[in-house]
């Protein structure tokens, strides 16, 4: 499949989706949003991966690309594209199917357990998948649930983790994909939202998860395979 992927900072990429897409024999093609590279005139990818970022869907005056990013993924939404958004990816989606992205009561950052909901388990998408897992985060907003959605996971900080709309869809509000170099990277620029509060991990404590990324790969190398099937 030839999969496009947007990407929002230098230091928040693909991660373990890159090792996927090799190892299955996909396309990879980027725009890099802060380089301010446009997106694709034409939607002629087979699928889209929107990622992660600092930023806010709300900051339009201060990343003039936000308006056409969003554009593009309604674009994608229209043609019925298999789509997979993660953290500020997952919130865009939100966004342009008309939910509300708002500050979260609390921060979530660091490897914090996520649940499955009831209406998941009748999901092809979550067959395999056990009812509690260990994802990590990096989050301060959070999304409604878009009309005609469901809701798939959730986590005592916050209640709206995931989302799925039709079949094709899925927002993520944590990452799978994340490995130890990732977040690290992550600490290193944007350490300042680590402040001390009660999901927030420290650096030292999110790098050291022995086991934690090898079980969330596997989570998402499934719902991988199943969404951008042939």
């Amino acid at each position: 499949m030839r999969l496009h992927w947007i990407q929002h900072a230098p230091f928040e990429g693909l991660g373990a989706i890159e090792a996927w897409a090799a190892a299955r024999g996909h396309a990879l093609s980027v725009t890099r949003m802060w380089r301010a590279e446009p997106l694709p005139a034409a939607l002629g990818c087979d699928g889209l991966i929107v990622m992660g970022g600092p930023m806010s869907v709300h900051d339009e005056a201060q990343y003039g690309w936000l308006a056409a990013e969003k554009r593009f993924v309604e674009q994608a939404l229209h043609a019925d594209r298999p789509i997979l958004g993660v953290c500020l990816g997952a919130q865009m989606i939100a966004h342009v199917l008309g939910a509300r992205v708002v500050p979260n009561v609390f921060k979530e950052i660091g490897w914090f357990p996520v649940s499955l909901t009831r209406e998941a388990r009748a999901q092809e998408l979550f067959r395999a998948w056990p009812d509690r897992f260990d994802p990590f985060h990096w989050h301060g907003e959070t999304f409604d649930v878009p009309h005609g959605a469901t809701r798939v996971a959730f986590s005592q900080a916050c209640p709206n983790q995931a989302f799925l709309y039709g079949s094709r869809v899925l927002a993520l509000q944590f990452h799978l994909e994340m490995t130890r170099a990732g977040i690290q990277t992550l600490v290193d620029h944007c350490g300042g939202d680590l402040a001390p509060g009660p999901y927030v991990e420290p650096a030292g404590a999110m790098l050291n998860h022995a086991g934690a990324h090898a079980r969330a790969h596997a989570l998402l190398e499934g719902i991988l395979d199943s969404l951008f099937a042939a």
